[in-house]
């Protein structure tokens, strides 16, 4: 029975994809001596933001996602990034593989949103494996399950998911809205000839006046508990 162990060492925001998209490099080291045919390897990521601290702006601009800091404890959830399958081909011992993982930069989605909140530092990921292992046997090939132990913690840098968004949106940003906003943006726009998006929100918010200073006045309180375990993972 193969005894597997997975790792991540490593991410990197992928230039040249058609989508955004994040390469995991994964380390996955067979211990029994028994010979992998294949891995149909799936995996879950997971966001654990209770595992970091927050400075003050970027408390701020996490306010809609976890409300306010005095209440983090209780509402500072694990955020799922995305469940990704791959196949791992023949190796003996050890044996290293990528994981490409696309990513959304919807700033209705969850995990979106806390990304783009951040400023610096890292983003602590848990990875959670499972899958189905063949195994090479003097009789052919024995079938197993990937244990739902299997799991592995990193930590992205930041700047991974800046690098990714300045490939794909340099200097942008972009949100969905309802059919209707955009119509009644497309008529403000045409009543008033102006000629970009942009132009048209800011035109938007000088009429609207300025807004006052919300969020909270200082860090927000340190809510990682490196000791807790994972949550119970899901199917």
């Amino acid at each position: 029975m193969a005894d597997l162990i997975f790792g991540c060492t490593g991410a990197t925001a992928e230039r040249y994809a058609a989508t955004p998209t994040v390469t995991f490099s994964l380390t996955i080291t067979e211990r029994s001596g028994v010979r992998v045919h294949a891995i149909a390897l799936r995996g879950q990521i997971r966001i654990e933001p209770h595992r970091r601290r927050y400075s003050a702006a970027e408390a701020q601009r996490l306010h809609d996602l976890f409300g306010d800091p005095s209440r983090w404890a209780e509402t500072v959830k694990p955020i799922q990034l995305a469940t990704v399958t791959t196949m791992v081909p023949a190796f003996t011992a050890v044996t290293e593989v990528d994981l490409p993982v696309p990513c959304s930069y919807d700033l209705e989605v969850a995990s979106a949103r806390y990304l783009q909140g951040l400023d610096d530092g890292t983003i602590p990921l848990l990875l959670l494996f499972s899958g189905t292992v063949f195994v090479a046997t003097e009789e052919g090939y024995s079938v197993e399950l990937v244990p739902w132990s299997a799991e592995a913690s990193y930590r992205m840098p930041v700047r991974v998911w800046r690098d990714l968004v300045d490939m794909h949106f340099p200097g942008r940003a972009w949100l969905s809205c309802s059919r209707d906003t955009l119509d009644a943006l497309s008529a403000f726009k045409a009543q008033r000839a102006l000629p970009t998006w942009d132009a048209t929100l800011a035109a938007l918010m000088a009429e609207a006046g300025p807004a006052g200073p919300a969020g909270p006045a200082g860090p927000a309180p340190d809510v990682s508990d490196p000791e807790d375990p994972a949550e119970a993972r899901q199917p």
